[in-house]
């Protein structure tokens, strides 16, 4: 069984049933329907809770306009459901950064400091604020719940300093793209069990779908393209990954 390790079920162009649906004819069991703000994570919870094979996270994208800001208790009362088995996704991203990064660094505390307090796993967005996302996860000690780095587009020394602190490194499906050498490189390089296959669909379509509304049953053609370029098994990647997953979410027994 391959698994989605990160995608928003609540924003396809296709139901969540019809997608799920589409990912079980390519072999995807299971799938993390990742929450980006308030506004949306009732959504997000009724699907996990409608679907067995759905689990859900709850938290803020740090880019994420927001009119309330969850404190770290509303997150730690919203994260108490057995199918919420994240925190996030939650960091930090300076690439369309205006004015202070204040309001980014706090709300990524927060939802470290709730990760640690439901002892839950964090699930981390990062872009071009490289030093500053491992400072911060130093600092609020993360290590103790670990996590993934999401979506992974930053360089080897980030991966390896990630890894250090207890986090897994996720591949999309940007490890596809022709210009994306550098992080192939890296997908060569990351150990298998330290390794996530996700689509973040609806976005970020793999290769053959690039430009095309993304959705879970891409997967497959991630994983399928990490498998190549590092001479592996398909069987192996997913194995691999979904024992990666099973490990670092503490979800056992998947039957579904």
């Amino acid at each position: 069984m391959l698994i989605d390790s990160h995608c928003h079920l609540d924003r396809l162009e296709i139901s969540a049933q019809d997608a799920i649906a589409a990912a079980r004819e390519k072999g995807i069991g299971c799938f993390l329907c990742v929450c980006i703000d308030m506004d949306n994570y009732p959504q997000v919870l009724a699907l996990a809770q409608q679907f067995q094979e759905v689990y859900a996270s709850v938290g803020v994208h740090p880019t994420e306009i927001i009119d309330h800001e969850p404190d770290v208790a509303e997150l730690v009362a919203k994260g108490q459901s057995k199918k919420v088995i994240a925190v996030g996704e939650t960091g930090l991203d300076f690439y369309r950064l205006e004015g202070s990064p204040d309001t980014q660094l706090q709300r990524f505390r927060n939802h470290i400091r709730a990760a640690r307090e439901l002892n839950k796993p964090l699930i981390v967005h990062t872009r071009q604020a490289r030093a500053e996302t491992i400072a911060l996860l130093k600092e609020e000690r993360a290590h103790d719940v670990g996590g993934v780095l999401h979506c992974f587009t930053e360089d080897w020394d980030m991966a390896v300093q990630a890894m250090d602190l207890g986090f897994y490194i996720s591949f999309s499906g940007i490890v596809t793209f022709k210009n994306a050498v550098e992080l192939q490189e890296i997908a060569k390089k990351i150990p298998l069990d330290r390794m996530l296959v996700e689509t973040d669909a609806p976005y970020l379509a793999p290769v053959p779908f690039r430009g095309k509304s993304n959705q879970p049953a891409y997967v497959y053609y991630v994983a399928e393209y990490i498998a190549q370029l590092r001479g592996d098994s398909m069987e192996t990647i997913v194995s691999q990954t979904t024992e990666n997953f099973c490990r670092l979410f503490k979800v056992n027994n998947l039957t579904f």
